[in-house]
């Protein structure tokens, strides 16, 4: 195995450049080191100026998310390694605004989260008399979504959000799900009633990328089939009631 790598960076400052541009860095090859590794070598030795996010790098996060040759991976779990021997071409997530570098711009994403009202939410507002119990059944069905860690990766796989910058997105939605499936949880309907829009579930074409490339296992694209299932229920039941109370 080579001693080093190529390594093609994607560059932008506001202030100078009209569009995204690449800077070639060479970095040694080392068998443990991560993409994230030898970003930070090149900021640490080469660049200083090289601008991008990351903090835990034990793939918690999700804030070092970023294009490794084409695909969204968190940088502090992908060996550099496998890409040898290169070039490797780093690239912020698609889909999102640039701010510089490798950093983009989250508003858009957490507007979305706001929409989905990603909490507990209870008609009654008292504190309870006692702790909310859950049974390992009812834990289970919603908890592979709660392992959501908001890294952006599925809405930068996702073609319908690269189309249209309205649809909710595969994270905000799986984590909608995850509140709707919660036994503790008494605001499906109002989220329901809010992604059964046209940008909401409809928008989804089932491509499954997001599923494929999420670093936790979690399946937005199951979980918006299954949303799309109980809109359809709701749905029919505004029919069908009215004739079942005559």
């Amino acid at each position: 195995m080579a001693d080093t790598i190529i390594l093609e960076v994607a560059r932008f400052s506001p202030e100078r450049d009209s569009q995204i541009g690449y800077q070639t860095f060479e970095v040694p090859l080392r068998s443990d080191w991560m993409v994230l590794d030898a970003l930070n070598y090149i900021k640490d030795n080469i660049d200083g100026s090289l601008t991008f996010r990351w903090s835990c790098r034990m793939g918690i996060c999700g804030s070092c998310g970023m294009m490794v040759n084409g695909v969204p991976k968190l940088t502090c779990e992908t060996l550099i390694a496998q890409f040898a021997p290169g070039p490797v071409r780093i690239e912020p997530l698609e889909h999102f605004p640039v701010v510089k570098d490798l950093v983009i711009d989250m508003d858009v994403f957490l507007e979305k989260l706001q929409k989905v009202r990603p909490w507990i939410v209870r008609k009654d507002d008292r504190l309870p008399a006692r702790e909310f119990l859950q049974t390992p059944a009812q834990l289970e069905a919603f908890h592979q979504y709660s392992l959501c860690i908001n890294c952006m990766l599925c809405y930068a796989a996702c073609p319908v959000f690269g189309l249209d910058q309205d649809f909710v997105g595969p994270a905000a939605l799986a984590l909608a799900e995850r509140y709707n499936l919660d036994s503790r949880d008494q605001g499906a309907p109002e989220r329901t009633d809010v992604l059964s829009q046209h940008d909401g579930i409809w928008d989804c074409t089932v491509v499954g990328e997001c599923s494929t490339v999420c670093p936790k296992g979690v399946d937005p694209s199951l979980a918006i089939q299954q949303y799309k299932l109980t809109a359809t229920k709701e749905w029919f039941k505004t029919w069908l009631l009215p004739w079942g109370n005559k």
